[in-house]
């Protein structure tokens, strides 16, 4: 059957998404089919100020609607303390488990030579450059426990050895509560409570 070209620019769309395959992409477009129209326009709407309305903190990185994100902008943080995470769900991840108290610091991704993703593709630079103003006192690296994030871990160690930046600022891993080749967007609460407490040094 000749595909109908609405739809099917729909669930090509749908299916550019990660872990959306044909099916799910086709099952999401024939739903939207069956939408009240009003509702549709307000799910468009949604998705057309997704970018517009929101803004990446001039601090962290992370996502927020102002300059600096709401964790930054709180002022009973300790500054002192920042999490390094590959990704803004990761932070969220560690939010909802709410047993930490610092800051963060968000790379967008992590090293993955197979991807074309090259330390200079991260906010390494912008973290150094943080980490150079003598106000860390620990750095808690929190990138997932698989190849690829422990790459970015050591890469950051590195860095900091060749910038004479290790010395002076204590640097931890995330505890083995998470099982190796996780996420930790899919972690639960307790889980990443236990590998923030159980952190080492490294």
């Amino acid at each position: 059957m000749r595909s109908i070209r609405p739809v099917q620019k729909v669930i090509d769309a749908f299916e550019a998404l990660p872990g959306i395959g044909p099916k799910s992409a086709a099952r999401l477009a024939y739903y939207l089919l069956n939408v009240p129209q009003e509702k549709l326009a307000k799910f468009a709407q949604a998705l057309e100020s997704l970018k517009k309305d929101t803004k990446l903190c001039a601090l962290c990185f992370n996502v927020g609607e102002e300059e600096f994100c709401p964790v930054c902008e709180d002022e009973g943080r300790d500054r002192g303390l920042v999490c390094v995470v590959e990704t803004s769900l990761d932070l969220l991840a560690f939010e909802r488990a709410d047993g930490y108290r610092g800051v963060y610091h968000v790379l967008g991704g992590s090293v993955n030579p197979l991807a074309g993703i090259g330390p200079n593709d991260l906010r390494i630079p912008q973290l150094m450059a943080r980490l150079k103003t003598g106000e860390i006192k620990e750095l808690i690296l929190a990138t997932n426990p698989n190849m690829e994030g422990e790459a970015t871990a050591m890469y950051i160690i590195e860095r900091m050895k060749e910038m004479g930046l290790r010395e002076s600022i204590k640097v931890t891993r995330i505890g083995r509560g998470l099982p190796t080749g996780a996420d930790i967007e899919y972690a639960d609460g307790q889980t990443l409570t236990r590998a923030l407490e159980g952190r080492g040094e490294m």
